[in-house]
């Protein structure tokens, strides 16, 4: 782990030497005070150079005026160096989320996700910055300043270091239980907010059943939990710095009587004692500042700890060999296919399915039978283990396949419009970013949402608020349409892509979803019959096999599943065929 947390800083590495060389150069001016004082003391006082001691203060506070600068430019340039790690590391992380598959947001909630890219990745910032430079400066004061304690008096420097291995066994004992507890917080905290993230997206549907209080409930069992492991994490945290403190006053009761006795004994002079008593902060406060870094660093590493566990997720698998998908034509095939999303349960077993170039498929049967996870398996969202049989494009196996140029060939329209914050210009060019105004439009007018966007007072720039949520259902599948248009694909995907809309609306969208096939391999998943009755084929897909197929005409006149389905959902009307 350290390795690659190490590997964040190569960039800054110019950079990082002169924040460490300004620490120390922060320590070195920080033994001249004591110094100083000694000489004072036992030399310019005593001897009435006075000239000395206004000469010794005045070079005093000319280093201090330069340790300022230092801590200014150690302040400045060193949280510039960890926000720039912090920015890498939320940057390869972003990129790398990108990469992980269907299975991984299956089961990772997004408001976890987004705790591990913003709180998590600001306590590693915290560290990248104070973590060398507290070690260094304080590690540089502790041997500067046990050198000088040694200098004035070795057995008494001897007596205060003999507490040192006292401070480093407590220290030990409790870091343990204090690194479990902030853990145990941060999960708590990723809990919070994956319950906030949930609530705000579902505002309308809390607003409508009524629900705020039950809400609220819910996001206060998340903060109690909070509650309690940062009671646990502070509880912990007391108990090391209360008693790394109490042994740090220890230090300063055996200087006092050791000290005191040795004065006493005419061992060491007035001066000498003085100057002790000063330079012994000098060594107990970055001993101070270890101690209290190593809370920082069970938070940074706790962070950068669960930053990993991410990054380590393995990406989509794409073949070592993988071959670009070119000049489609368009020609699918589903051979012996078998899958699974949880080993114990199969959802689709032995399908097989063959579609022309160019030619309409529509798969229908009852929900949970498999249709929809035909979809996802086309476009290889979800991998086909070896022996789970094969899915082909123009006879190419999909896993021999790039994903990129896969899914460039592949639209989607799906019942669940997804659409970015953004304007109404943003998401059609989502299909094609490189797309010029003249195409954006054309794709605009093919799908019907021209025309509505004209009224607009801002026309294409009109801002949509997050997910679409200032359209209207069918204007957000129109807006999907012209997004595929602009695309351009070989193969469609239309996932009961009108079943939520009025009939009104039905219509438009069915106009521009039949503009939208012409000369394209389509694969369609309705649940309303009357939309798929001029398929080439329909396929009657239950309990995860194809148990019937044929034309619209074929199926009814077979009287099997097909027309059950068909006859109940036009029960009310006369034109059952």
């Amino acid at each position: 782990m350290l390795k690659r947390f190490l590997h964040y800083y190569k960039p800054h590495k110019k950079m990082l030497m002169l924040d460490l060389l300004a620490s120390l150069l922060i320590s070195v001016i920080g033994m001249v005070y004591p110094v100083v004082t000694r000489n004072m003391l036992n030399v310019y006082i005593p001897e009435k150079m006075y000239s000395m001691i206004v000469i010794a203060g005045i070079s005093v506070l000319a280093l201090y005026a330069v340790r300022m600068l230092l801590r200014y430019f150690v302040q400045y340039y060193g949280h510039i160096i960890g926000v720039k790690m912090q920015s890498q590391m939320r940057k390869d992380l972003f990129a790398h989320l990108e990469k992980l598959p269907f299975s991984f947001y299956d089961n990772h909630e997004t408001g976890r996700i987004m705790t591990r890219i913003t709180s998590d990745l600001f306590e590693v910032c915290e560290l990248a910055h104070h973590g060398p430079e507290n070690l260094l400066i304080s590690s540089a004061m502790i041997i500067l300043s046990f050198t000088y304690l040694c200098m004035i008096d070795p057995i008494l420097t001897l007596i205060i270091f003999a507490c040192v291995p006292i401070l480093v066994v407590v220290t030990l004992h409790f870091r343990k239980a204090m690194s479990k507890a902030f853990d145990d917080r941060r999960k708590s905290n990723a809990t919070i907010n994956a319950a906030v993230e949930s609530s705000v997206t579902g505002i309308r549907v809390t607003k409508a059943y009524t629900n705020a209080d039950r809400e609220v409930v819910k996001f206060s069992k998340g903060d109690e939990q909070f509650v309690d492991a940062s009671r646990r994490a502070y509880h912990a945290m007391a108990q090391f710095f209360s008693s790394t403190s109490f042994v740090t006053d220890v230090f300063n009761v055996f200087i006092l009587i050791a000290g005191g006795l040795f004065l006493y004994m005419g061992r060491i002079e007035f001066g000498d004692y003085s100057a002790f008593i000063v330079s012994v902060n000098l060594f107990i406060n970055p001993v101070n500042t270890l101690i209290g870094f190593m809370e920082q660093f069970q938070n940074g590493a706790s962070g950068f700890k669960r930053f990993l566990e991410i990054m380590d997720e393995q990406p989509e698998p794409e073949a070592e060999d993988a071959k670009e998908l070119k000049d489609v034509k368009g020609v699918i095939e589903f051979k012996n296919v078998t899958y699974a999303y949880d080993p114990s349960k199969e959802v689709l077993h032995d399908v097989n399915l063959r579609i022309e170039k160019g030619r309409k498929v529509a798969l229908v049967g009852p929900s949970g039978g498999g249709k929809t996870t035909l979809c996802h398996l086309l476009p290889n969202f979800y991998k086909l283990e070896k022996g789970d049989g094969s899915i082909l494009i123009d006879g190419q196996d999909i896993r021999s396949l790039t994903l990129d140029s896969l899914r460039k060939n592949i639209g989607i329209v799906q019942q669940d419009v997804f659409l970015f914050v953004g304007t109404i210009r943003d998401n059609i060019l989502y299909g094609r970013p490189t797309a010029t105004e003249e195409e954006m439009i054309e794709a605009a007018k093919r799908a019907n949402i021209h025309d509505y966007v004209m009224t607009l007072e801002k026309g294409y720039d009109t801002e949509i608020g997050e997910r679409g949520v200032k359209l209207s259902g069918g204007q957000k599948q129109r807006l999907s349409i012209a997004r595929v248009f602009l695309k351009d694909p070989a193969i469609l995907i239309l996932d009961e892509a009108t079943s939520a809309l009025d009939n009104t609306t039905e219509v438009l969208i069915q106009q521009a979803l039949d503009e939208l096939c012409k000369g394209r391999t389509t694969l369609v998943v309705a649940h309303r019959l009357s939309t798929i009755r001029n398929a080439d084929e329909i396929a009657v897909v239950m309990n995860g096999r194809i148990t019937e197929r044929g034309t619209h005409e074929e199926l009814i006149a077979a009287d099997g599943t097909y027309k059950s389905l068909y006859a109940l959902q036009f029960r009310d009307n006369d034109f059952v065929e």
